[in-house]
């Protein structure tokens, strides 16, 4: 058994396809099949069943998964250390972020991270908060930016910035005054979908206000951030989001504010990762430069 062989099995496994893992390792997949079939002779087990044009890992395979990833990211952390030692800072940071993040934030962030350290390369991939998790927790992603904490044993959350939300409506749609929690049940609800870390927020915040969710007039469920806010300019409801989201709205006025009666509704983006696997070095000099 040697590295390759495992980078092999590693790409395998994540893609759940051989000539997937060809095409991102680069080699032939009679190549790919080959050191499959000799990785499971020397282990005297079976990795993947073969179903028709899909596989899928066995048992032996998750037991030995977590090993492989510890032995490729141990000699990854090695060669980093020994660049960054030089300083040199260099690779390509693939980080999940659910929408507000990756929209408003890491961008930002990125470019000026390039600046101090030009020799590395981003790829942000947005998906609400229950995506970005389940992609850190299959391995797929090695860090992930979201809005709210889910329940998994395997990961851990780190805050490192602040949020506010806010309910927003379209002025055509408010009546006199633009107060409280009277005006907000008379007026049609567009909501996230489910898996949203916003959304989840919102619940915890409209429980606190004691305002049943089962009573608004919910008229669209819409899932992105993007589609919330155009529909809300164009008056098909009023909606929570991100108040980085609807900023330049609530200036220009084609969007107003309702507060909830006096209620600040802050929350704490998280970076967040598997506890037993540890990060690349350069990945570590990212993670330290966004949360000073």
């Amino acid at each position: 058994m040697d590295v390759h062989q495992l980078r092999i099995f590693v790409a395998v496994y994540q893609n759940k396809s051989f000539s997937k893992a060809s095409l991102k390792l680069s080699i032939s997949q009679p190549t790919i099949s080959e050191h499959i079939k000799n990785l499971e002779n020397e282990l005297g087990s079976l990795l993947f069943d073969r179903l028709g044009r899909t596989i899928e890992p066995t048992q032996a395979a998750e037991i030995i998964l977590p090993g492989a990833l510890q032995v490729i990211d141990g000699l990854e952390k090695i060669k980093d250390s020994l660049k960054i030692s030089g300083q040199e800072v260099s690779g390509h940071l693939v980080i999940g972020a659910s929408t507000i993040p990756g929209t408003y934030m890491l961008p930002v962030l990125a470019s000026e991270f390039k600046k101090k350290y030009p020799d590395i390369s981003f790829e942000i991939i947005i998906g609400d908060t229950g995506k970005i998790v389940e992609m850190v927790e299959s391995h797929q992603l090695l860090l992930g930016v979201v809005g709210a904490k889910m329940n998994s044993k395997k990961l851990q959350y780190e805050p490192f910035c602040q949020d506010e939300l806010v309910y927003g409506v379209s002025p055509q749609l408010v009546s006199g005054e633009k107060g409280g929690i009277d005006e907000i049940n008379k007026i049609p609800f567009l909501m996230r979908e489910k898996g949203s870390g916003t959304r989840r927020n919102m619940e915890l915040f409209f429980r606190e206000l004691q305002i049943d969710i089962g009573k608004l007039n919910v008229v669209a469920v819409l899932g992105s951030t993007a589609s919330i806010k155009e529909a809300m300019k164009a008056g098909l409801g009023g909606s929570v989001l991100s108040r980085k989201a609807i900023e330049e709205e609530l200036v220009a006025g084609s969007l107003i504010e309702i507060k909830l009666d006096g209620l600040r509704m802050e929350r704490s983006f998280y970076l967040t990762k598997l506890k037993k696997r540890s990060l690349p070095a350069y990945y570590n000099v990212f993670v330290d430069y966004i949360a000073g």
